[in-house]
């Protein structure tokens, strides 16, 4: 009897190799018909997802679905490789957390990653507000668990620290989104186990807590978490389009998913996108060498990109530009990511589009969090989409019904055919500019976007 993993390759054989014989002087808009014309990637992410569910870092089914990648890729002629790298990871066991008065009742709640073994321990609810520190101010008994967002202005560290200081035993956030969805997330940037249990819980249930709280009636909640971290390694996959120059156009997004879902929009999306990319590009001449990458360990702390950007960019040689696909619907825009010189460039592809042009254009506006932030913060230029999923889909990333069903074909071709567009034009324009950025722009640029307090949070700032 053959695996799923085995029957996702022979599936698929007969429609990757659709596109493996050579192709040469590829034009954008003849790139956005073929990928638009294509369904195997569609096919492909059906398979993945459904195959193995979600790509937690470190995980058995993070391995499994790359393995379905690393053969999808070959199917059509090319050599994926892998980089394997270290990071902090961590283990999800079976946490819990109850309400225990004045109603008994298990709630709906997921912990946050690198939360180590606690508990079991009980302790009183005190209402945090949105986690500043003006909510700490009124008196927190000992061993008290707090209750915080879900607009919250305070990120969980921030929130943690303060929490630590006033000997609390736990933290609770209540998920942005109604209708019992929970928001899987990570617990820091820095990969350090959590000083404390935080959860993810659901809006009904903070909100009920909450209302409890204002009219002076006791919560009293009880939790037990067996979660842990561990070191492991893993891999970024990496395939190489040659082009004339060895000047390198970087394409990325990444891999690996929370685990409570299938992880099918944030971002099996990107995953079936960067394929058909390598897809269509496979044989053409470009003027500029393209590299797609899959990275690894976004969700954690953008430990795949982090280790690409440190450990893995050519001094000599960096990439010219980065575009970063991370949850990119169909776009409207193109964001220059304050990259004032990118704009004759990204304007003219537009124009070129003609009655296919992207209905906002070209936007320049600089944000953070993603796997082109390494590459950003050392000088490279990146570029990302504004490129909106609609609201009923979106809405449950990093939750339970983050399943492929909430894609279409047709989103998921006709956003890779605009980007497959805009990959030709960058590998091939003669007017794109080259080397990095100097620090002090890079810097000033941050700090006009005003990133540079997340970023240092995020230990991410380098200057």
């Amino acid at each position: 009897m053959k695996t799923p993993q085995i029957k996702l390759t022979g599936l698929l054989v007969g429609l990757l190799t659709l596109s493996a014989s050579p192709v040469l002087a590829l034009t954008p808009a003849e790139a956005a018909e073929r990928v638009a014309a294509d369904d195997a990637t569609v096919t492909f992410l059906e398979h993945l997802c459904d195959d193995h569910g979600g790509r937690l870092s470190g995980s058995a089914a993070n391995e499994a679905a790359m393995v379905d990648l690393e053969e999808a890729l070959r199917d059509i002629g090319l050599e994926p490789i892998r980089e394997t790298f270290a990071m902090p990871g961590w283990v999800r066991a079976e946490d819990t957390l109850s309400m225990l008065s004045p109603v008994a009742r298990e709630m709906r709640a997921i912990g946050l990653s690198y939360l180590e073994p606690t508990g079991p321990l009980n302790g009183p609810v005190v209402d945090l507000g949105n986690g500043d520190e003006e909510a700490f101010k009124q008196p927190i008994p000992a061993g008290a668990i707090g209750l915080f967002g879900p607009s919250s202005r305070g990120r969980a560290g921030d929130v943690g620290r303060r929490a630590m200081e006033h000997d609390m035993a736990g933290l609770m956030f209540i998920n942005r989104e109604g209708g019992g969805q929970l928001l899987a997330r990570t617990g820091g940037f820095h990969g350090d186990p959590l000083p404390m249990p935080i959860f993810s819980i659901t809006q009904e249930e903070g909100f009920w807590m909450r209302r409890l709280i204002a009219r002076d009636v006791p919560v009293e909640v009880g939790l037990h978490t067996r979660s842990f971290n561990k070191p492991i390694e893993l891999s970024n996959l990496r395939v190489r389009i040659p082009g004339r120059s060895a000047e390198t156009v970087m394409v990325g997004g990444h891999f690996d998913s929370w685990d409570n879902g299938q992880g099918a929009v944030d971002n099996g999306l990107g995953i079936a996108q960067l394929l058909a990319v390598a897809r269509v590009l496979h044989g053409a001449e470009l003027e500029r060498t393209v590299e797609i990458v899959w990275y690894n360990g976004e969700e954690q702390g953008l430990w795949g990109s982090r280790y690409a950007i440190e450990s893995g960019m050519d001094a000599a040689n960096p990439p010219v530009i980065m575009l970063n696909l991370d949850m990119v619907g169909v776009p409207i825009a193109i964001n220059a990511m304050g990259h004032d010189d990118l704009l004759p460039v990204l304007e003219r592809w537009n124009q070129e589009r003609g009655e296919h042009a992207l209905e906002l254009g070209v936007q320049n506006k600089a944000w953070m969090a993603s796997d082109h932030t390494p590459y950003q913060v050392h000088g490279v230029r990146v570029l990302t989409f504004n490129a909106p999923i609609p609201r009923e889909s979106v809405r449950y990333y990093h939750d339970f019904a983050d399943t492929f069903d909430k894609l279409t074909p047709e989103l998921i071709k006709d956003s890779s055919a605009i980007i497959a567009s805009l990959v030709v034009e960058l590998a091939n324009a003669d007017d794109l500019p080259t080397g990095v950025v100097p620090p002090e722009q890079v810097e000033q640029m941050l700090k006009d976007a005003k990133l540079e307090e997340r970023l240092k949070g995020s230990g991410l700032w380098k200057f």
